[in-house]
C-alpha cells in the first residue's frame, strides 16, 4: 500500500513588482526630458535677447542687454532698418542670389551625383574620392584662390562673382549620389527598353522619385547660400552688391556712427533669419526620409 507523504510546496520566488519598474522608467524619463528642456532653453535663450532687444529703446538695450522683455516697446529700431540703412537693397541681393544659387545646385548636384552613381567611366572612383577630399579642406584657407580667380577672369565686383561659384558643393553631390545609388537601377530598365537616352532616363524617371533628397538639397543651399558670408568679402567691393550678411558685417562694424545701436543690428539681424526658419519649419518633415521614398513596390 502506497503511503503517500505531503510536503510543503516550495516558496514561489518574489517578483520584482511591476510598481518599482514602473517608477524607475517614470523617473528616467523625468530625468531625460529635463536635461533636453534645459540644454533647449540655453540654445533658444540668445534667440529670446535678440528678439527682445529689437523691440527696446537704444537706453534700455544698453542698460538691460540680457533682458528679454522691452520696457518699453519700441519700433524705432525697425524703422531705422528701412529708412537708415539698405537694408531693402541687401534683402533685394540676397533673395536674387539664394535663388540662382539654389536652383543651380540642385540641378547641377544632382546632374553629378547621378552621373557618380550610374555611369560608368574611367577614373570615376578618384573623381569621387576628391570630391569628398573637398570636404575636408576648410572654406577660408580657398578665399585667397578665390579672389585671384575672379580677378583674373573678370568677375570680381559683379553678380556674376557672387553666384558662379556658388552653383555646386561637393555635400550636395555627395547627398545626392547616395540617395541615387539606394534607387534600384531595375526602375530604369524600362526606360531603356523603350529607347530613352541617359538624361531622359535620369530627368523622368529617377529624379522624380529623388524628392526627399531633393528637398534637403534645397534646405541646405538656400541656407548655405543666404547665410554666405566669406564668399561675399572676397568676390565684391560695392556697397550696392551687398547681400544680408555682407551688409549685416558692415553695420556691426559701426557704419551708421557710435553707440551700440543693438535695435538696429538685432533687429536686421532678426529680419535676417526669418526666411530660412520659415522655410526649414515647412519643409522639416522632408528633411529627414527613407532613401528607398518613391522606388518601385510590390
Amino acid at each position: 500500500m502506497a503511503v503517500l507523504t505531503d510536503r510543503p510546496a516550495a516558496a514561489p520566488t518574489p517578483a520584482r513588482p511591476r510598481r518599482d519598474q514602473g517608477a524607475r522608467a517614470l523617473a528616467s524619463r523625468f530625468v531625460g526630458y529635463a536635461v533636453l528642456v534645459f540644454f533647449g532653453l540655453v540654445f533658444l535663450y540668445p534667440f529670446v535677447i535678440q528678439i527682445g532687444n529689437s523691440f527696446k529703446t537704444e537706453p534700455d538695450a544698453a542698460a538691460n542687454p540680457l533682458s528679454p522683455i522691452p520696457d518699453p516697446v519700441s519700433m524705432a529700431g525697425f524703422e531705422r532698418i528701412f529708412e537708415g540703412t539698405n537694408f531693402p537693397l541687401w534683402l533685394g541681393n540676397s533673395l536674387l542670389v539664394t535663388v540662382l544659387v539654389t536652383l543651380g545646385r540642385v540641378f547641377f548636384d544632382s546632374l553629378a551625383g547621378y552621373a557618380l552613381a550610374r555611369l560608368r567611366f574611367r577614373g570615376r572612383g578618384g573623381l569621387f574620392a576628391a570630391i569628398i577630399a573637398v570636404l575636408a579642406v576648410p572654406g577660408v584657407v580657398l578665399l585667397i584662390p578665390k579672389f585671384l580667380v575672379l580677378n583674373q577672369l573678370g568677375m570680381y565686383d559683379s553678380y556674376a562673382g557672387l553666384v558662379v561659384p556658388l552653383l555646386a558643393d561637393a555635400a550636395g553631390v555627395f547627398i545626392m549620389k547616395q540617395f541615387f545609388e539606394s534607387i534600384p537601377v531595375s526602375v530604369e530598365e524600362a526606360a531603356r527598353i523603350d529607347g530613352a537616352s541617359v538624361f531622359r532616363t535620369f530627368w523622368s524617371v529617377v529624379l522624380p522619385m529623388a524628392k526627399p533628397a531633393l528637398i534637403t538639397l534645397t534646405i541646405l543651399s538656400f541656407q548655405g547660400s543666404w547665410n554666405e558670408f566669406p564668399h561675399s568679402l572676397v568676390s565684391v567691393q560695392n556697397p550696392d552688391l551687398f547681400t544680408l550678411p555682407r551688409g549685416l558685417a558692415d553695420l556691426v562694424s559701426g557704419s551708421l556712427g557710435k553707440g551700440n545701436q543693438y535695435p538696429l543690428k538685432l533687429g536686421a539681424a532678426l529680419l535676417a533669419t526669418i526666411p530660412v526658419a520659415v522655410l526649414f519649419v515647412i519643409f522639416q518633415r522632408y528633411f529627414v526620409r527613407d532613401a528607398n521614398d518613391g522606388a518601385d513596390k510590390g
